[in-house]
């Protein structure tokens, strides 16, 4: 290396000047910054290859294959916006755009409620099912390349433990239609 250059991993982050009396916990330095630069630069890696071969294959996003994917696992095949929202972390504006694009596709159906007229729910289609299935080969297949195959079944029953604890994760659930 040369004389300036630094391993991120041997860098220290500090924080801007915090009120917690212990300058310690103003810090993220070692195998803690490592350990949250790996995360992070893996999470968003991955990501936007899950992406690519998705769009490059099928012409959909992982957002779209996520939203068809609690879809197809809801009751009757639909949920109202407010959940979808919620379920995916978006917002109203952000859903409405993105069921705008698989309403667009023939993939999700806009229904109201018959009792609440504030209501609407996203329903999908037959057309949206097939192509959540003929993607579901693809995402499945990626996410074993890009992640899976990095770990033994061992390492990543631990990281699924591990993961878990943390904030907003979710246990259970499928991550194809079948």
């Amino acid at each position: 290396m040369e004389a300036n250059t630094v391993h991120p991993a041997e860098t220290t982050v500090l924080a801007p000047a915090c009120s917690v009396g212990d300058e310690e916990d103003s810090r993220l330095e070692g195998v803690a910054l490592e350990a949250w630069r790996s995360f992070l630069q893996s999470h968003a890696t991955i990501l936007r290859l899950l992406d690519a071969e998705l769009a490059s294959e099928h012409a959909i996003t992982t957002r779209d294959y996520e939203v068809l994917l609690y879809l197809a696992q809801a009751p009757d095949r639909r949920l109202p916006m407010s959940a979808l929202a919620e379920s995916t972390m978006l917002t109203r504006s952000g859903i409405t755009r993105l069921v705008d694009g698989l309403v667009a596709g023939g993939f999700i159906e806009r229904t109201s409620c018959a009792s609440d007229a504030r209501v609407s729910y996203a329903a999908l289609t037959d057309e949206g099912l097939a192509k959540l299935r003929s993607a579901g080969c693809t995402h499945v297949g990626s996410i074993r390349r890009l992640f899976l195959e990095h770990f033994t079944p061992e390492e990543t029953s631990r990281l699924a433990s591990l993961l878990g604890r943390l904030p907003g994760a979710q246990r259970g659930g499928a991550c194809t239609a079948e």
